[in-house]
């Protein structure tokens, strides 16, 4: 292997002196570095959408968002994975992160676990991969195996696979129905792919996983209303989701919320339809969970 052709370890000639340099501009030199990670994505960005599109169908059937990696990369798709059910109300098993090494991987670096093929296929046979789930494997490099093995499993039992590295013709693309390939180029200190290449996977995670929750039902207009109010922030910010979309008062939310048995969608179906609680909730049923369409059906009723 030829690191020296690989894009995130050649040397970033911007930052040549960056060890001799006063701590403004090391940060000077990393801020203009990150601000090319955006423009890279959006060269990706009709790949993305065929991403959020092809996994939120297969969600709807029951299917599963895996991302998995190792290192960085593992760890940014647990983030992303880890996020999702307080912020949208859904189960623990329904976003998944992946991590070469396990568990203790996350915390502690297992450097040799990610050429270990074989385990990414075992992974995904642990969780009983199916062909309504979606695997997104993150490299970086493009080339790491734990990630193959994942990616050639998710085909072989039919599942939808999607890739996501920072370098040009990546090993993983070949193994993916859908290859996002964004070039970040060279790293600010040569190899650190936790700088601009994580970036970059966590702001397409990001777009991955909130693209998939508003195919899936879990936001109205731009609010996230399957919020769970677990603590006294989120029982608020339920409040004031719901005072937005109705057009009420702090108290009116409340009431609201309480008499829906603090369900933040059928809260908000009965402030806009002027409904009962019976009748939000059975609107929210038949139209898939969609606020949007439960609120029309309400307002002809």
């Amino acid at each position: 292997m030829d690191l020296e052709r690989i894009e995130t370890e050649q040397r970033n000639i911007h930052t040549m002196d960056i060890d001799r340099v006063s701590t403004l501009e090391i940060v000077e030199k990393i801020n203009a570095e990150d601000h090319k990670v955006a423009d890279a994505i959006a060269l990706q960005l009709d790949k993305i959408a065929e991403v959020i599109d092809e996994c939120s169908a297969r969600m709807k059937k029951g299917g599963r968002l895996i991302y998995m990696g190792a290192g960085t990369s593992g760890r940014i798709g647990i983030l992303d994975a880890s996020e999702c059910p307080p912020t949208y109300g859904v189960s623990n098993d329904l976003v998944v992160g992946l991590i070469a090494g396990g568990y203790q991987a996350m915390f502690r670096s297992q450097e040799g676990a990610e050429d270990n093929e074989n385990q990414g296929k075992d992974d995904l046979k642990a969780l009983d991969l199916n062909e309504n789930d979606t695997v997104v494997g993150l490299a970086a490099s493009g080339r790491t195996p734990y990630v193959v093995g994942g990616l050639s499993y998710a085909n072989e039992v039919g599942a939808y696979s999607a890739s996501v590295a920072c370098v040009t013709n990546a090993v993983i693309s070949q193994y993916a129905s859908t290859p996002i390939e964004v070039i970040t180029g060279p790293e600010v200190i040569t190899g650190s792919t936790r700088m601009k290449a994580g970036s970059a996977e966590k702001m397409i995670c990001n777009m991955i996983s909130t693209g998939c929750m508003i195919r899936y039902g879990k936001v109205y207009e731009n609010l996230m209303v399957d919020v769970q109010p677990t603590n006294e922030k989120l029982e608020q910010r339920a409040i004031g989701i719901v005072e937005k979309c109705v057009h009420c008062n702090h108290q009116q939310a409340k009431r609201l919320l309480e008499e829906s048995h603090n369900d933040v969608k059928i809260a908000v179906i009965m402030g806009v339809g002027k409904i009962s609680y019976d009748d939000a909730k059975n609107l929210l049923s038949h139209n898939g969970g969609n606020v949007h369409e439960a609120i029309n059906e309400a307002n002809k009723l």
